[in-house]
């Protein structure tokens, strides 16, 4: 079930598609709507993606793919470019500029906007902020499938893997990974952090990158694993 801004948002986009066969800009969509702010756009996205009404295209900037409509609403029609599937249907691509001025964006000119969701303690854990209202331009090549987004480094600990306080890493969304991984850890539900992943038998340790901090062995019930690095950005 959609909620009445999902549905207003769905029903936006697949207006636009029909009209022109190009999705309308987070601007547009802000103002259609009757929001604040893009962030809101962000999160009516994902909770469209969630949902299985649309899935957002890997190595594409903003391009989304119409999966499936409300039963209460008429299929989409399809752009007189797209080339027919071999059953006669083919999904709505839907592809836009939402790159911010000044954005950093890849050698392929395509940039993927993650929500920025708080400092990660790579020393002492802290709690990771779920703050979609700020967010980070990133470049897609960096990103595969799944759901990604991004966090701020506070510490050092991690410092011989490469990675430095005030980094801003990219983290793929996931409840498993190999052994060897750096991943963001869940604490007893309280605290999260960074470290690298070690299992052996029963036991779960969360490593550090840096002789100055120890490896802290936790029970498999006390550690739930939030997401594993795939990318890092620094600023000179």
């Amino acid at each position: 079930m959609l909620t009445r801004k999902q549905y207003e948002l769905l029903v936006f986009i697949n207006q636009r598609l029909t009209e022109s066969g190009v999705s309308p800009s987070f601007d547009e969509m802000k103002d259609a709507l009757g929001l604040r702010s893009k962030s809101g756009i962000h999160r009516l996205i994902t909770g469209l993606e969630e949902r299985g009404f649309i899935r957002r295209l890997p190595h594409r900037a903003r391009a989304l793919e119409v999966l499936r409509l409300p039963e209460n609403m008429e299929p989409p029609a399809r752009p007189a470019h797209a080339a027919a599937a071999a059953d006669g249907f083919s999904p709505n691509v839907i592809q836009g500029d939402f790159k911010l001025p000044g954005a950093a964006v890849s050698t392929d000119s395509e940039a993927v906007q993650l929500p920025l969701y708080g400092r990660i303690a790579a020393g002492t854990p802290l709690e990771a902020l779920r703050d979609h209202s700020v967010t980070v331009d990133v470049p897609a090549s960096m990103l595969g499938t799944g759901e990604h987004y991004a966090l701020e480094v506070d510490g050092d600990s991690m410092i011989d893997a490469g990675i430095h306080d005030g980094d801003t890493v990219i983290i793929q969304r996931c409840d498993t990974a190999d052994n060897g991984s750096i991943v963001v850890a869940l604490v007893d539900n309280s605290e999260v952090t960074l470290k690298r992943l070690r299992r052996k038998g029963q036991s779960v340790a969360l490593e550090p990158a840096n002789k100055a901090f120890e490896t802290r062995i936790f029970g498999p019930d006390r550690v739930k694993l939030q997401g594993r690095l795939v990318g890092l950005i620094r600023k000179y």
